[in-house]
């Protein structure tokens, strides 16, 4: 049977025998054979960033401060040294808790990176963790995306206002920051965190915290890892009947914007970006453009997801340098999914690295040229895309 689409309520399924969607019994307001567009979501979009207005909520979100990356604790360790070995972050703090083992690596002008372990079973995340590839990693991946917020305590109200709760009930008030975080979505199974400095120095220690010695990272002495700088963009996967839905949402809690959308329709993907501003980390979300079928012929992001969820695939830095940086990476034994592809004449160049067995992430490494300030190019997206398939 054909699916459908649902433009009230935006289901993706099968009617039911009389012609109305499972979920909201609508009737007359469907599409037969589902296949993503712009049209809905660029009328949505509009209304969220009304709403956002209509709620006081309009700039009270600031740009990325932190990624938190979870392993398994085995693969802790390994996990830091290879941030390490092949970025240009740098540990400036570890710790425990009861909860988690946490090592903070750090660059100039960019967010921070927060690998953690966890100590004990209760994982509300462990749910999305789901996929063909995935059972020998059930606490991996990238979990949450902290934000700035200037004001949590009245942020956090203004947002339950409209009816929208958190992870815990309260603000979790520390002598450094103040911090909470939203559920897990079940678009793409991560959560958005929300901080607020309280001091000019970012601190992350607590006063449950045991401070563990530096000494124990050593950051190597490569040239070329001088060339790789901030965090530029991270890409997640998405089911391709969540993809409005996970966009919208990503809005609804943030001040970011959709900005455009990449078709590579051979490969049945869509690459959409979402920005705050051109020079801030930008939130990117891959889907199919119609939902997975099976593996032959549902193209490499829906077959992706397929073995591994949905989750984040890769973590992009902004690379200078890139020729001899790539060439240096491979020299110290990075194993990549793909060549550079692109070109200064074209406007950035770009590659893939293999899959980290140890946070199950992706590295790209990414050079705009010149002024260029179209973010990507069809031509790269379309063989980064392809060089997928080997996931």
């Amino acid at each position: 049977m054909a699916k459908m689409i649902c433009g009230h309520c935006r289901t993706v399924g099968e009617l039911t025998p009389d012609g109305r969607c499972p979920k909201c019994n609508e009737k007359d307001h469907h599409v037969v054979n589902f296949q993503n567009n712009d049209n809905f979501l660029q009328a949505e979009v509009p209304k969220v960033i009304a709403e956002r207005k209509e709620f006081d909520l309009e700039g009270r979100v600031g740009g990325l401060a932190n990624l938190i990356i979870n392993t398994e604790p085995t693969n802790h360790t390994t996990a830091v040294e290879e941030m390490l070995n092949y970025t240009g972050f740098q540990v400036v703090e570890a710790f425990e808790d009861d909860q988690f083992q946490t090592t903070v690596l750090r660059t100039a002008n960019s967010a921070d990176l927060l690998i953690q372990s966890r100590k004990n079973k209760d994982n509300v995340f462990r749910e999305y963790i789901t996929g063909q590839k995935t059972s020998a990693y059930p606490n991996t991946r990238i979990e949450t995306f902290v934000f700035n917020t200037p004001n949590l305590d009245k942020y956090v109200a203004l947002q339950k206002q409209r009816g929208y709760t958190f992870l815990t009930d309260q603000i979790i008030d520390n002598d450094n920051y103040s911090f909470i975080q939203t559920k897990p979505n079940p678009f793409m199974g991560i959560s958005y965190g929300f901080i607020q400095w309280h001091k000019t120095r970012r601190d992350y220690y607590t006063d449950q915290s045991n401070e563990q010695k530096l000494d124990v990272y050593q950051k190597p002495d490569f040239d070329y890892l001088s060339n790789i700088k901030h965090l530029d963009h991270t890409a997640t996967r998405v089911r391709a009947k969540d993809r409005d839905a996970a966009i919208l949402d990503f809005m609804r809690w943030t001040n970011y914007k959709f900005d455009f959308a990449v078709y590579v329709r051979h490969m049945n993907s869509i690459t959409n970006v979402a920005r705050l501003s051109a020079d801030d980390f930008a939130m990117v979300f891959t889907s199919g453009i119609t939902s997975f079928r099976d593996l032959e012929t549902s193209g490499p992001t829906e077959a992706y997801i397929y073995n591994y969820g949905t989750r984040v695939h890769h973590m992009a830095f902004q690379t200078e340098r890139i020729d001899d940086t790539f060439h240096d990476l491979k020299n110290h034994k990075m194993k990549f999914l793909i060549d550079l592809v692109g070109s200064r004449e074209e406007g950035l160049k770009q590659t893939f690295s293999v899959q980290s067995p140890n946070t199950l992430v992706v590295n790209e490494y990414i050079h705009r040229f010149d002024d260029f300030d179209g973010f990507f190019t069809k031509s790269n997206v379309a063989d980064l895309t392809k060089s997928t398939e080997q996931q």
